[in-house]
C-alpha cells in the first residue's frame, strides 16, 4: 500500500493513546497486521536516526509518539503537567497487584499487614487498576488487575518490562515509584521527618537554665575611726586580744 508509513504515522500523531497493530489494521483496512509493523519499524528508524523532539515508543501494547526526556524542562515550561500523585500505601498496593495479578482483596491484606478497601477504591478511581470479575470462592471476591493506563502511565510496554526482584534489589528503588511522572505523598498520621528523626535528650545531659546571678549588695560606707565612740581600755585589750591568722 502506497503511503502506507504516511499514514500510520498521521493516525499515530492524532492519536491521544498508544494504537496497536489490531486498532490500525482496522482503521486502515487495506493492509495486513505484518505490513503495518513493518511500516511502524521503518517509521520508528525514521525518528531515530533524524533525533528530533520526539520519537514513536511501542508502549501499552501499543505505538504511541512520545517527547525525549531531554527536552522535559522546556515542555513543563508550556504545559506544567501534574504528576500523579499516590501515597505510600497506594503505591505498595499497586505493586502487589501489578506483580501477583490476577489478584483478590484478601491477598493483598495478607501481604501489606492492613485494610486496603480504601486505597483499592483510590486506585479504581485513578484508573489504574480494573476489576477483572468474581474468584469463585466463598463470598465471590472481586479479583484486580492493572489496566492499559497504568502501563502508559509507567512507561511499560507489557508487564514483562516490570523490573524483576534481583534489579529492585541491585539498584534498591521501588519497582514503580523510578517509573513515568509520579510524585509520593506522605500517608496521613505521619509526623514530618525532622521531628520524627529527632533523638530524645540523654539523661544527665540536660542543660537547666541557671538563674542570673543576684546583684551584690551596695557595699556599706567605711566608718571613720573619728565617729567611732571611745571604748574603755578594758574593751579594747580584748578585741585585740587574738591572732587575726587563726581565725
Amino acid at each position: 500500500m502506497e503511503d502506507l508509513k504516511n499514514i500510520l504515522e498521521s493516525l499515530l500523531f492524532v492519536a491521544e493513546e498508544a494504537l496497536s497493530v489490531e486498532r490500525l489494521k482496522k482503521l486502515v483496512g487495506q493492509a495486513d497486521a505484518a505490513e503495518i509493523r513493518q511500516a511502524l519499524e521503518a517509521l520508528q528508524a525514521d525518528h531515530d536516526s533524524r533525533r528530533g523532539g520526539f520519537y514513536l515508543a511501542e508502549v501499552a501494547g501499543g505505538f504511541q509518539f512520545r517527547t525525549r526526556p531531554d527536552y522535559t524542562t522546556w515542555i513543563r515550561r508550556l504545559i506544567d503537567p501534574k504528576p500523579v500523585r499516590l501515597s505510600k500505601a497506594a503505591l505498595e498496593t499497586l505493586a502487589i497487584i501489578a506483580y501477583k495479578q490476577p489478584v483478590i482483596r484478601t491477598d493483598v491484606e495478607h501481604i501489606r499487614g492492613v485494610d486496603c478497601g480504601g486505597v483499592l477504591r483510590q486506585l479504581l478511581e485513578r484508573k489504574l487498576i480494573r476489576v477483572l470479575g468474581r474468584k469463585e470462592i466463598a463470598g465471590r471476591p472481586l479479583i484486580y488487575a492493572t489496566t492499559k493506563r497504568f502501563l502508559e502511565t509507567f512507561d511499560l510496554r507489557d508487564l514483562k518490562d516490570l523490573p524483576t526482584p534481583r534489579e529492585i534489589e541491585e539498584f534498591g528503588k521501588a519497582p514503580l515509584e523510578e517509573r513515568g511522572n509520579i510524585a509520593i505523598e506522605p500517608d496521613e498520621g505521619t509526623l514530618p521527618p525532622a521531628r520524627a528523626a529527632e533523638p530524645p535528650p540523654e539523661k544527665g545531659l540536660i542543660e537547666t537554665p541557671q538563674p542570673p546571678p543576684a546583684e551584690a549588695p551596695p557595699a556599706a560606707p567605711e566608718a571613720d575611726p573619728a565617729d567611732e565612740p571611745p571604748t574603755p581600755d578594758g574593751e579594747l585589750e580584748k578585741k585585740l586580744d587574738f591572732d587575726p591568722g587563726t581565725t
